[in-house]
């Protein structure tokens, strides 16, 4: 399975060489095709899969591209970001946009309770709300939802991401030290 996944993904990421080519990323490729952009590591993974969640669920459309631009100024890999961006598709809409509206309505609802000033007039005041809307296409409630869920979202893959880096990196070093006790000579 993981080799079928890593097949399609070697299939369907651009490479830098493929990226250098494209006439819409000539203008500003010095910058998103530098060499620390696109070296697999401890930062620059859970970085590409938080910038890449976040941006796949916030922004509907030509989101590859954002999480594409974005990662060069959060020094995320550019190939995990895009990759990540696919967790929005039109299969997980159904789901995400119904989940959205109702968390979104839900916790502006439990805002307006609240004695301090409510996030919606806060968004009104900065207009941050518009900004929301017109990012993701959709009304406040919707947006607003899409917002949590986004932030959520590339938290958990944030943190999962770096957890399981270490562990890899834990299990790759102790086999390592197991290969070199056997190996090493008696005596």
């Amino acid at each position: 399975m993981s080799s079928g996944v890593i097949g399609w993904l070697r299939d369907h990421v651009p490479t830098r060489e493929q990226l250098e080519r494209n006439r819409f990323v000539r203008p500003f490729a010095h910058r998103v095709l530098r060499s620390d952009l696109w070296r697999f590591n401890r930062r620059s993974v859970p970085r590409g899969i938080a910038l890449g969640l976040f941006v796949g669920i916030l922004i509907p459309f030509a989101h590859s591209a954002v999480a594409a631009l974005t990662a060069m100024f959060v020094r995320a890999n550019v190939p995990v970001a895009i990759a990540a961006t696919w967790v929005s598709n039109p299969a997980t809409w159904v789901i995400i946009f119904p989940a959205a509206y109702e968390i979104g309505k839900t916790v502006l609802k439990l805002d307006q309770m609240t004695a301090v000033a409510p996030i919606s007039e806060t968004m009104q005041q900065t207009q941050t709300d518009h900004l929301l809307q017109r990012l993701t296409g959709a009304g406040l409630d919707t947006a607003f939802g899409l917002f949590v869920i986004a932030t959520v979202l590339a938290s958990v893959g944030y943190l999962v991401t770096g957890l399981g880096w270490r562990i890899w990196i834990a299990r790759k070093r102790s086999r390592r030290l197991a290969a070199a006790r056997i190996n090493e000579p008696a005596g």
